[in-house]
């Protein structure tokens, strides 16, 4: 029987601090989102400052990160009016904002962040994973 690698709770903790303490750090107010492979969330944390739809927004970037498209449709549809731009996009870069979590070649998670540019979301979200 093969056992499938899974974010822990401690792991989901342990993103969530070293995100938030980079986030501050910068002085950036942003929403950071942690799912399982499948998408689903597992924490979320919106630093004062950050704009409800940042909570939104970062939970559906780490969702797109953990099942491999670049954005989701529903994210395109509400900042784009509906293009279908991003539906064949390719797999996606830390520099959407979401970035997947890695353990021997397998997806186990992702993280998303929203509230600053795109490579500033990254970094957020890159700091996070840095912490395992």
């Amino acid at each position: 029987m093969q056992h499938k690698a899974v974010l822990s709770q401690n792991e989901v903790a342990q993103i969530l601090q070293a995100a938030r303490s980079e986030a501050q750090q910068q002085g950036w107010a942003v929403a950071i989102a942690v799912v399982d492979d499948g998408g689903h969330p597992l924490a979320l944390e919106r630093l004062d400052g950050c704009a409800p739809i940042g909570a939104y927004i970062a939970t559906e970037k780490a969702r797109s990160a953990a099942i491999g498209r670049r954005e989701t449709k529903g994210y395109e549809d509400m900042v784009n009016g509906g293009r279908n731009a991003f539906l064949s996009a390719p797999l996606i870069t830390s520099l959407e904002g979401g970035v997947p979590v890695l353990v021997d070649g397998q997806v186990v998670g992702a993280v998303g962040v929203s509230g600053v540019k795109a490579e500033q979301d990254a970094q957020v979200a890159k700091a996070g994973i840095a912490a395992l």
